[in-house]
């Protein structure tokens, strides 16, 4: 192959710069060639063949004479790069393997075997390396069904991972609990992250499975440490709890920009939906499920939604993981992974505007527990309707003792049909109305625990009744207690109580016969 003509800038080039041109060959011999330099922004390689240097402008050849800094610092470190030796396993050739015959060609192998494990060992260990990988594969690698979605969910899971973090809590040097958590701020002058977790977190004392009863206990001042995806650690910083929803914020020094969540507004039952977590070693969790059609247990709180799995290996086991749908987005996190039930989104979002801008998370204490008729069995919604001409709404499971529901005459069994003039058929809408019904209460300058009014409209089955009352309800970011209807039995009222009793067990077995 003949040596291109030397063209007018080389031989104007002084013999440093020919020097520099040698160097630039990385990986071979120092051979003088003639690249012309260009503007990369502006003509960029082309597919067709390699680039014509007759294109060049005399001006813009003017311009690119002289590399620019970047590039040749790029330059040096191409040329400062030491390729690896390739690693090949030694052998003796057959003709050879008699130790005996040649005990120095042995020795020289078992030298080179040594070698051969050495830099084998060094390799293996890279994160990259498949000895290095997880032997528990997720469901998006073994689980069959999921091939119709799988490349969508692996696209949707890669992408929300990049928010969920872990966190561990302690308190006097015991260890508390572990959780997942999602990042929604970072402060780029402070280098502060802030991350939305469970409070379960900071939890002391958890002695009832019953929410509603009150008697968790919260230790703000529980040391917290953040697991950062780099393996690094960092001190947490108690921000504000929430017991009612069961949500903490902590801050964090962070000094890489971190990514957020997006959240997606809507989630509905029978919807395909991912779980995400990270174990001890910070490696993702991932679990595929449905929302299940469900209504709450009456010891939990009525704004719940449930996670449906149908297999339990490589499952998230802690609380304040995201759930999310197939393209990425938060529909909900996780507040007890053994029930699997989480606060949907849309909640959510209101109670991370409410603390970003009042500095707390405020709601209306109603006094009522309720189940929704949308989530009954169509076979029963269908004989309400029949019965009483009523197919949607909520319905009153439960009343506060003393709470001014029960002083407005509002029973078990009675049905709310309306909140402040609107429409309700889950307990989630109405959650979202009480939400954004405080809003506009703190927006008016009001603070916590003030008494303001609502107005529902309540059917009684029992009268075939229908009539819209005012209700006066504390605002309060404490989570709500409902009081059962109790009261203790004299000597003399025994005999009467026990009829009573007798008479309320009869009208149970009644009511389960219906």
């Amino acid at each position: 192959m003949t040596k291109p003509e030397r063209t007018r800038d080389d031989a104007d080039a002084t013999e440093p710069e020919r020097e520099a041109k040698k160097k630039r060959n990385s990986f071979g011999e120092e051979l003088e060639v003639d690249t012309p330099l260009y503007d990369r922004a502006a003509h960029p390689p082309s597919p067709c063949g390699p680039y014509d240097s007759s294109s060049v402008t005399e001006a813009n050849g003017a311009r690119v004479e002289e590399m620019t800094k970047e590039e040749e610092e790029e330059e040096e470190d191409l040329s400062s790069f030491t390729p690896k030796s390739p690693i090949r396993k030694p052998y003796i050739p057959d003709e050879l393997s008699d130790p005996t015959v040649y005990p120095e060609i042995h020795a020289a192998f078992e030298d080179a075997h040594a070698k051969y494990i050495e830099k084998l060992c060094r390799r293996t260990a890279l994160f990259s390396s498949k000895y290095r990988r997880k032997e528990v594969r997720s469901c998006l690698f073994n689980d069959e069904h999921l091939h119709p979605i799988r490349e969508a969910a692996k696209r949707a899971v890669l992408h929300a991972a990049k928010s969920v973090i872990r966190l561990s809590s302690s308190l006097e040097g015991e260890p508390l609990t572990n959780c997942c958590g999602l990042w929604i701020d970072w402060d780029r002058g402070s280098k502060t992250g802030t991350i939305l977790t469970t409070a379960h977190l900071i939890r002391s004392k958890h002695p009832e499975e019953d929410h509603w009863i009150g008697r968790d206990e919260y230790d703000i001042k529980a040391n917290v440490t953040v697991h950062l995806r780099d393996g690094t650690t960092a001190q947490g910083h108690y921000l504000y709890h929430q017991e009612h929803y069961d949500l903490a914020f902590f801050k964090v020094r962070v000094d890489e920009e971190v990514q957020f969540p997006h959240f997606n507004g809507t989630v509905h039952c029978g919807q395909d939906v991912f779980r995400l977590g990270r174990d001890q070693s910070m490696d993702l969790r991932i679990t595929h499920g449905r929302v299940e059609y469900w209504n709450p247990a009456s010891i939990e709180r009525y704004h719940y939604m449930y996670f449906l799995h149908e297999q339990d290996d490589y499952l998230c086991d802690d609380d304040g993981g995201p759930v999310i749908d197939l393209e990425g987005k938060v529909v909900g996190l996780i507040n007890n992974h053994l029930s699997a039930s989480f606060v949907p989104s849309s909640i959510l979002e209101k109670c991370v505007g409410l603390w970003t801008k009042f500095g707390c998370i405020p709601r209306l204490h109603l006094g009522m527990r309720f189940d929704s008729m949308r989530l009954l069995d169509p076979v029963n919604v269908e004989k309400m309707w029949r019965m009483h001409n009523i197919e949607d709404g909520l319905i009153v499971e439960e009343v506060s003792k003393d709470s001014h529901a029960e002083k407005r005459g509002i029973c078990f069994g009675d049905i709310i049909e309306c909140f402040n003039g609107k429409r309700i058929s889950t307990t989630i809408e109405l959650e979202n109305m009480l939400l954004v019904r405080c809003k506009d209460h703190f927006d008016q300058g009001n603070k916590l625990n003030a008494k303001i009014n609502v107005s529902i409209q309540v059917f009684h089955p029992a009268e075939r009744l229908r009539r819209t009352i005012n209700l006066n309800v504390e605002v309060s970011d404490h989570g709500e207690i409902i009081t059962k209807g109790t009261y203790p039995i004299t000597a003399t009222e025994e005999t009467s109580a026990t009829v009573q009793s007798s008479q309320n067990v009869a009208g149970l077995k009644c009511l389960a016969a219906c």
